[in-house]
């Protein structure tokens, strides 16, 4: 309470940080937030303006290897990620979007084989430092999850969507319980087949 937390409004991070907070008795009105990018977030903490900083690997795996301190992880808050696109990119270009979708669940099957390689190819493709990279990939990702959008993604927009209109990104609660509405789309995950991405 009555510190400073640097975080990118309308990010994962920020809605870690809205929910830690919610946790402790606390709301954003308690903290000052200062409304960093990721990175900037980092610096801001090394260099003192801010007392902590929410934020996301490989960022922040990098900034515990410069002596940061990770000191506050909460799996149930997890946002997820999603690939998404546009109602009329899936009405136009289905075979491509579907194409798409079966590339990612086969990369995501062999990464989930082979977990030291892809930290190597992230280390190379990122430029990141191996060590950072192998945190990242071997210590906080989970590839094992159902890959389809259902109930607990639904549940976690519902609870983060407030934060929406809390920041003025959405005019009310109405627009985001309709877009949470028609959001999430499991048809292509659904027929995905890696095995019609052929190796190069």
């Amino acid at each position: 309470k009555g510190k400073s937390v640097a975080a990118t409004k309308g990010t994962d991070p920020y809605f870690f940080l809205v929910q830690a907070l919610e946790e402790a008795g606390l709301s954003t009105s308690d903290v000052t937030v200062q409304n960093l990018q990721h990175a900037d977030g980092r610096t801001a903490l090394e260099n003192g303006p801010v007392d902590a900083w929410s934020g996301l690997d490989p960022i922040m795996a990098g900034a515990e290897q410069a002596g940061a301190k990770l000191f506050y992880r909460n799996l149930d808050f997890n946002t997820y990620g999603f690939l998404n696109a546009t109602e009329s990119f899936l009405a136009e270009q289905p075979e491509v979007a579907q194409t798409v979708v079966n590339a990612y669940e086969k990369a995501r099957a062999w990464a989930a084989e082979n977990p030291e390689e892809t930290a190597q190819i992230l280390a190379d493709v990122a430029g990141l430092d191996l060590a950072v990279a192998k945190t990242v990939i071997l210590e906080r990702s989970n590839l094992d999850v159902d890959p389809a959008p259902g109930r607990k993604q639904r549940e976690v927009l519902e609870k983060i969507g407030p934060t929406f209109v809390e920041i003025g990104d959405v005019a009310d609660q109405q627009q985001v319980d309709d877009a949470i509405a028609a959001l999430l789309d499991d048809s292509l995950v659904l027929k995905a087949d890696p095995a019609a991405i052929k190796e190069s």
